[in-house]
């Protein structure tokens, strides 16, 4: 999951390659919900073996309420740090 540095807006995806993903997002390079929000700290995330098992477990987390997800961060990441600086890469 992204979210801002205000931590505001939640934003659930999937991708093959994280790493490229959030760069992508980052960049700006497509417009939409991430640009608009300014969506580029991770704070969340889940590997899966297959596509199909990750898709499947994105429709889950987008259906839950935010307060729902807030809980998946705190127990992965309590202090909503970014899981990727930018130093990183």
């Amino acid at each position: 999951m992204l979210t801002n540095e205000e931590n505001t807006v939640l934003y659930t995806g999937v991708t093959s390659n994280l790493e490229r993903r959030i760069l992508q997002h980052r960049a700006k390079v497509r417009e939409g919900f991430t640009q608009r929000y300014n969506l580029n700290k991770l704070v969340y995330v889940e590997e899966f073996g297959s596509i199909i098992d990750a898709i499947e477990r994105e429709k889950k987390i987008k259906m839950l309420s935010r307060h729902r997800k807030e809980l998946l961060i705190q127990r992965l990441n309590p202090a909503w740090r970014d899981l990727m600086p930018m130093d990183e890469y």
